[in-house]
C-alpha cells in the first residue's frame, strides 16, 4: 500500500479533500481530485484498497464466471471441431488461485496509482468529529488503537456496503454470503440461493456450469426483478433450460443445519410449504450501507435506514461533506455508479466542468449465462409515467455472430418515445449483453433518436449489430428477422 508522507500527516497539515473509504467510489474520487491538482488524503480501514468490488465482489466473481464460460465451451468442443478434451476436469484450487491472483494484481495496481497521483493513503477507521471549524473538517482515525487526525477543507464519505443477512443468522461454512462463497474449499454438489438479483444468479450460473444442483428462491414475483418484465420471463425460461430450479413469490421460513448441510423451508407462490436440502445456502438478499459508527450523529446528516441523502452534486446536509457510492439514497449500488459520483465530486471541488449522475442513465449488468444488461426505463415504468411509447424487440436468433458463438437465445428490446423517437430504455438478454449496453448508454447520453441509430453503421458480423436491428424494430423494420 502507498505509504503516507510524514510531512502531510502533521496536525497542521490541511488537505483539500479527505475521502473515507478506499473502494471504487473513494479511490476514483481520490485519483481524479489529485489529477485536478488537489491535495488528497484517502482513509481506508483495511490494509488493501479496492473495497468489496475488487476484493470480494465484481472482480473475483467475474473471474469465476469466465472460467465457467470456458468450461461450458469445452463441453461442446466436438461441435466446434476440437477433439481430445472429453476427459477434462475442473481444478477448483486453480480456479481459486487464478481468481486470487487477479485480485492481487489489481490491488497492487491501485497502490501504484496512489503513488503515481501523489494520493496520501492513511490506514485506519475514519470517523467524523462534527462540523467544520474555520472551514476545516477534522476526521478522527483509529488504526488498531493508534489515534490520529486528518484535517481537510472538504470530506467525501465513501464507506460502501456489506451483504445483508437474513435476521437471526450469521455467515459460516454452510450459510454463506458472497464473501464466504468466493473461498469455499470445494465445489458443492448442491446449493440453495436466496435472492435472484445479480449476486444470486451469477453464483448460480457459475456453480451450475461446474455441475452443482442449483435452486434459487426469490421473494418477488419474478427473476432478476429489477429488469424489464420481458427480460425476467426470458431469463426464467433460460435458467429452466439450464436445469436451474427457480421459485418466485416464495417466502423463506427458516434455515436449519443438518448432518451434511442445510435444510431450507419455504412457502411457494401458491402457499404450499416446501423443503429443499443442500450442502450450502447462499444468502443474496441485497446490501446494507456501511455508515454505522462513522460519526454521522455529530453532523446534520440524518441517515435513512443507513443511507445518506444528497443533492445532485452528492452534497449532504452537512456543509462541506459529500457522499458517494453504495451509501447514497436512491442510487444503484454498483461500482460504476460510485466511481462516476466520485469523479463528479472531484470535478466540482476543483471548479471544473461536471455533469450530475442521472439515475436513468446508469447501466445495470448481470454477468450470468445468459447475460443481462439494461439502461433507462422499462416498458412498464415508461407507461406508468404516462409516456406514449413504441417498443421494438429483436431476437439474437437473427444475428449471424450470435449463431457463430453458439449463443442465440435472448433479445434486444428498445423502449422509445412514440412521437419523437427518443430512446427511453434499452434492455438486453443474451450474448455479450454487458458489453453491448455501452452503445445504448452513449446513445441516450447524446440524446440520439431511434432514427439516428437506424442510420448508424454497425460492423458486420458482430453481436452489437443486433442493436441496429433492435432500434429498427421500433419502427417495425428490422432487416434480419
Amino acid at each position: 500500500m502507498a505509504e503516507t508522507k510524514a510531512a502531510d500527516t502533521k496536525q497542521d497539515a490541511i488537505f483539500d479533500v479527505a475521502i473515507i473509504g478506499g473502494g471504487p467510489a473513494g479511490y476514483t474520487c481520490a485519483i481524479r481530485a489529485a489529477q485536478y491538482g488537489l491535495k488528497v488524503a484517502l482513509i481506508e480501514k483495511t490494509d488493501k484498497l479496492g473495497g468489496t468490488c475488487l476484493k470480494v465482489g465484481c472482480i473475483p466473481t467475474k473471474a469465476m464466471l469466465f472460467t465457467a464460460e470456458v468450461w461450458d465451451h469445452l463441453k461442446h468442443a466436438k461441435d466446434y471441431g476440437i477433439d481430445g478434451v472429453d476427459a477434462g476436469t475442473v481444478n477448483w484450487p486453480q480456479v481459486l488461485k487464478r481468481k486470487n491472483d487477479i485480485v492481487a494484481k489489481h490491488t497492487k495496481g491501485l497502490d501504484f496509482l496512489m503513488k503515481k497521483n501523489k494520493v496520501n493513503v492513511i490506514n485506519g477507521f475514519g470517523k467524523l468529529t462534527g462540523p467544520a471549524s474555520d472551514g476545516v473538517h477534522t476526521v478522527a482515525v483509529d488504526n488498531n488503537g493508534a489515534a490520529s487526525q486528518v484535517k481537510a477543507k472538504k470530506l467525501v464519505l465513501a464507506t460502501g456496503s456489506e451483504a445483508r443477512m437474513l435476521p437471526g443468522y450469521t455467515p459460516d461454512d454452510r450459510i454463506l454470503t458472497n464473501i464466504e462463497m468466493l473461498s469455499i474449499p470445494a465445489i458443492p454438489k448442491s446449493l440453495v440461493i436466496i435472492g435472484s438479483g445479480a449476486v444470486g444468479v451469477e453464483f448460480g450460473s457459475v456453480f451450475k456450469s461446474f455441475g452443482t444442483d442449483v435452486t434459487i428462491i426469490e421473494a418477488l414475483p419474478r427473476m432478476v426483478p429489477a429488469e424489464d418484465e420481458d427480460v425476467s420471463k426470458e431469463f426464467a425460461r433460460l435458467y429452466k433450460k439450464r436445469g436451474i430450479a427457480t421459485h418466485v413469490s416464495a417466502k423463506v421460513e427458516k434455515i436449519e443445519k443438518t448432518k451434511d448441510g442445510v435444510k431450507v423451508s419455504f412457502t411457494t407462490a401458491d402457499g404450499k410449504p416446501e423443503v429443499k436440502e443442500a450442502e450450502k445456502v447462499l444468502v443474496a438478499v441485497g446490501r446494507a450501507p456501511r455508515t454505522e459508527g462513522i460519526g454521522l450523529e455529530k453532523t446534520k446528516i440524518k441517515p435513512d435506514r443507513g443511507f445518506i441523502k444528497t443533492n445532485e452534486w452528492m452534497e449532504t446536509d452537512e456543509p462541506g461533506i459529500y457522499a458517494v457510492g453504495d451509501i447514497v439514497v436512491g442510487l444503484p449500488q454498483l461500482a460504476h455508479t460510485g466511481s462516476m459520483c466520485g469523479m463528479v465530486v472531484a470535478a466540482r471541488l476543483a471548479g471544473k466542468y461536471a455533469r450530475a449522475v442521472r439515475r436513468e442513465r446508469v447501466p445495470g449488468c448481470t454477468y450470468s449465462e445468459p447475460q443481462v444488461a439494461s439502461v433507462g426505463l422499462t416498458e412498464a415504468a415508461a407507461k406508468a409515467k404516462g409516456l406514449a411509447v413504441k417498443v421494438g424487440k429483436f431476437p439474437f436468433v437473427g444475428n449471424s455472430k450470435a449463431t457463430i458463438l453458439d449463443s442465440h437465445d435472448g433479445f434486444v428490446k428498445v423502449v422509445a418515445d412514440a412521437k419523437y423517437g427518443e430512446i427511453l430504455g434499452v434492455h438486453i438478454i443474451g450474448p455479450m449483453a454487458t458489453e453491448l449496453i455501452a452503445e445504448a448508454v452513449t446513445a441516450m447520453e447524446l440524446e440520439a433518436t431511434v432514427e439516428e441509430m437506424m442510420f448508424t453503421i454497425h460492423a458486420h458480423p458482430t453481436v452489437y449489430e443486433a442493436l441496429l436491428d433492435g432500434f429498427a424494430s421500433v419502427e417495425g423494420m428490422p432487416i434480419n428477422v
